[in-house]
């Protein structure tokens, strides 16, 4: 584990000389700033961005639980919070702003050690999660498969496939074979037996079905928005709703699309 960044905060120098005395015991504990205010805290925590707040409640001007609101208000991530007070009649309130712990004053050291452990395990389950995170993105990009349904593969032990998607698109015409970048396509659109693939500078024709397409392409990318039209969702802008209820998208070369119903909502969580 890292070590975990620690801002004090007690308006009373000595509450703040003792406690800090007691975290030297924890290796893992680097701190950061001591505040013997509200204000100065506020400060601190913007500036240093810590792990842990060991934090009073009863302080002027503004107390602990003003502090956090503080810090809400000002879209601040609020770091782990352990309250420190003399008073137990606010231990309710500390755990309803999700408090990790409540210690009394005077400070028992084994009570502080177990709230160490607790800090520990939120962290560490913090890190695993993180770690989860990273491995599913990495995978849905080997095997095209979306992160939601990894989850679920996952979950339920059903194997993983990867799949890898070429970036190029190979257009056959006559003799002639264009490989045209995928990333460049804007949209693609059934006319009859033959598919017309649109980029910004021209527009290629393939005799393919829009199934084969749709087999062919990275479908985290090329989505359909309706029976006969796919597009790059790289290359949609906007998202919005005529005044007779339609859903049209903007392409980045202005073109609009009609989205119809059925594929309506996998276009909204794909553009979010």
């Amino acid at each position: 584990m890292n070590r975990i960044k620690t801002i004090l905060v007690d308006d009373e120098p000595l509450a703040r000389k003792g406690l800090s005395l007691r975290l030297g015991a924890f290796d893992q504990i680097d701190l950061v700033a001591e505040c013997g205010n509200g204000l100065d805290a506020l400060d601190a925590i913007k500036e240093h961005e810590p792990d842990l707040v060991f934090l009073d409640i009863q302080m002027p001007e503004l107390n602990g639980f003003d502090i956090l609101k503080r810090l809400e208000d000002l879209d601040i991530p609020l770091p782990l919070v352990i309250f420190v007070t003399a008073f137990d009649h606010y231990a309710l309130k500390a755990f309803e702003v999700h408090a990790l712990d409540y210690l009394l004053k005077p400070l028992d050291e084994e009570r502080l050690a177990e709230a160490m452990v607790k800090v520990e395990g939120y962290i560490d389950q913090q890190e695993d999660a993180k770690h989860k995170a990273n491995l599913v993105r990495l995978m849905s990009e080997v095997t095209g498969t979306n992160s939601d349904e990894i989850l679920k593969q996952l979950a339920t032990g059903e194997p993983l496939k990867a799949r890898r998607y070429s970036d190029v698109l190979a257009i056959k015409d006559g003799g002639e074979i264009t490989r045209v970048p995928c990333r460049d396509i804007s949209w693609i659109d059934a006319a009859g037996d033959y598919m017309c693939v649109h980029t910004k500078e021209q527009t290629h024709i393939m005799r393919k079905t829009m199934k084969e397409l749709e087999a062919e392409l990275d479908p985290n990318i090329f989505i359909r928005v309706h029976r006969s039209a796919m597009v790059n969702i790289h290359q949609v802008i906007k998202l919005y709703t005529h005044e007779n209820g339609d859903y049209y998208i903007v392409l980045s070369n202005e073109k609009e699309l009609k989205v119809s119903r059925s594929y309506r909502d996998r276009i909204k969580q794909a553009i979010k």
